[in-house]
């Protein structure tokens, strides 16, 4: 399982020991998690943290970065 850890804009990184505070989603596959983030993008909120049980952990720079090159992907894909 993944879970998806989101919070508003201009929410900082999130503190492991915070986890417990903040709304998540989980999902089944590493990209429905993925998907979730970028929604949450797209709607002005904002992917603080994914983690999945294999040991996934990817904070917000990091979920940033894939948003961008998954995005990447996609649009080259369209072509």
């Amino acid at each position: 399982m993944y879970r998806v850890y989101s919070g508003p804009p201009g929410s900082e990184r999130l503190n492991p020991l915070e986890k417990g505070r903040h709304l998540f989603k989980e999902f089944g596959t590493m990209d429905e998690a993925m998907g979730f983030a970028q929604h949450l993008k797209t709607t002005g909120r904002v992917a603080l943290l994914l983690e999945g049980d294999d040991g996934t952990h990817l904070d917000r720079s990091a979920l940033t970065k894939a948003l961008v090159h998954r995005g990447s992907e996609q649009v080259q894909g369209r072509n």
